[in-house]
């Protein structure tokens, strides 16, 4: 009797232990689903241009919109107000980062949802308050700020207190990507702006650097402490610039050279900040150097075409940006310009993979934002 009663008690663990071990590891695999699913960062806050807005600017009275098609051609929401055919380098940053979903545009963000970032980017903004006054409405940097302030307090509300809320905030990333416009939209158009008059390339850059720290120093007062400063791409090599060159290709290296200045001020504003606030961490990411990789050795990246838009009017396809319904060229992948300014998704993917992984070290200084993300 005892015999068989062991024995059914032996079958009936027999039985019981395949769907044991399947309930186990049903159990496990589901938590290491949620596991990876949490993002490396808590929240995810950006500030720029129209290289990386979403959509902020679409409720504005400008002519630096993007709500309307082809943009958006091959998101998955169509037109948003990105300037790209597709994802723009933030999107791409926030898939590593391992968001669910894109950051939401400070225009239509509430409640909860601002736990998880916000983007404030608005197309024609600038350093300066006056840049890109000529296309209408725009959020400068400052107002940019400023606009997060007001997220901050909203987040004090939710978590309770400032404490809270500052170890919250310090754990996320904030990615500031400006100064395109300042020359652009400003310093390169003297029959609008008088800066070029004023101020010697040099002297533009560095009054800009010295703004750009003030919106910093207030961003840091309102618990930042982990900053992504993205260097101005070579807005000399664009379509726009290209088609006012002889022969199409060259690039204007007086805007380059001009820029340059600026980002090389940005990398030594780097080491600066990060001597000065050593509770917090700064990178600086070589957007021009990665560009100049691509323009280098375009097949390499897949590019067959780096000086002309894919959609535009006139010469390079860059002396009128992209209109409303216009046929763009049908193979986007092989084009690093979607319009007159702005890369495609595969330009942008390019760029934001460099950014969070560096491929080589001056992609990212003085570490990438995959390291940055992990402090």
């Amino acid at each position: 009797m005892g015999m068989a009663a062991g024995g059914v008690l032996q079958t009936n663990q027999r039985r019981l232990c395949p769907l044991f071990l399947a309930l186990l590891l049903v159990t496990a695999f589901s938590s290491s689903s949620n596991a990876q699913q949490q993002p490396q960062v808590p929240c995810y806050f950006i500030f720029g241009d129209s290289l990386v807005d979403n959509g902020n600017n679409n409720r504005l009275s400008s002519l630096a919109r993007a709500d309307y098609l082809p943009y958006g051609i091959d998101f998955p929401r169509g037109p948003t107000g990105r300037f790209s055919n597709g994802k723009t380098t933030v999107d791409v940053i926030a898939e590593l980062l391992g968001f669910n979903g894109y950051i939401p545009p400070y225009s239509n963000t509430r409640g909860r949802d601002i736990l998880r970032g916000v983007n404030y980017a608005s197309a024609a903004a600038g350093i300066r308050e006056e840049t890109g006054q000529q296309l209408g409405g725009r959020i400068s940097f400052s107002g940019q700020v400023r606009n997060h302030q007001n997220i901050v307090r909203q987040i004090v509300n939710i978590l309770g207190d400032q404490n809270a809320a500052a170890d919250y905030l310090n754990k996320c990333i904030y990615s500031v990507g400006l100064g395109s416009n300042d020359y652009l939209n400003n310093y390169f158009m003297p029959q609008i702006y008088s800066s070029s008059r004023q101020y010697s390339p040099d002297q533009y850059a560095q009054i800009l650097i010295q703004q750009y720290t003030q919106q910093l120093s207030i961003l840091y007062d309102n618990g930042a402490r982990k900053f992504a400063l993205f260097g101005v791409g070579q807005i000399g090599c664009s379509p726009n610039a290209l088609a006012s060159s002889p022969d199409g290709r060259s690039c204007n290296q007086r805007y380059n050279f001009a820029n340059q200045m600026f980002n090389n001020r940005l990398k030594s504003l780097v080491d600066q900040l990060n001597r000065d606030q050593p509770d917090a961490r700064f990178i600086y990411i070589d957007s021009y150097g990665i560009f100049q990789d691509i323009i280098n050795s375009p097949s390499s990246f897949g590019f067959r075409v780096t000086n002309a838009g894919c959609c535009g009017i006139g010469r390079n396809n860059g002396q009128i940006t992209c209109l409303p319904f216009q046929t763009p060229c049908s193979n986007r992948r092989e084009y690093l310009f979607w319009d007159a300014f702005h890369p495609t998704e595969a330009g942008n993917t390019i760029v934001g993979r460099r950014a969070y992984s560096a491929q080589r070290p001056s992609d990212a200084y003085p570490i990438d934002i995959r390291r940055l993300a992990q402090l």
